[in-house]
């Protein structure tokens, strides 16, 4: 996919992330387009992870007790669940934008994160340091 703008040559869009894209030398928000060099990224996890044990345990437990005291080993079974949101924010001078993006397991931001530590470094490929 390639972004066009008049006058200009088309550029490769790197980086898709909701409503951001990231081209080599733009940001583009749905509020226009901005020098990816001046950008600053961040990450928030809203997210959480909570361990609890899941309706068929407990429905074989109580049938299973009915038969022999072994049933209740059913109550030991954990199941996590992630429920939840990342943030991921762009700013720079005269611009800021964020996007949530749904969160169902840890997985997850640990994908947000390396897209967000991608555009970290193409926006340090073009600040001029």
């Amino acid at each position: 996919m390639s972004m066009e703008w008049p006058g200009e040559p088309p550029q490769p869009v790197l980086l898709s992330v909701g409503d951001i894209a990231v081209t080599p030398e733009y940001v583009v928000l749905p509020q226009g387009r901005f020098p990816v060099g001046q950008a600053q990224w961040s990450l928030t996890d809203q997210s959480r992870t909570t361990s609890e044990i899941p309706t068929w345990a407990i429905v074989l437990a109580v049938v299973f007790f009915l038969f022999c005291f072994l049933g209740l080993l059913f109550l030991l079974v954990k199941e996590q669940r992630t429920v939840g949101w990342a943030q991921i924010g762009v700013q720079g001078p005269g611009f800021f934008h964020a996007v949530q993006l749904p969160v169902s397991s840890p997985y997850d931001v640990a994908r947000y994160q390396d897209m967000i530590n991608y555009a970290r470094s193409i926006t340090a490929s073009r600040s001029g340091w």
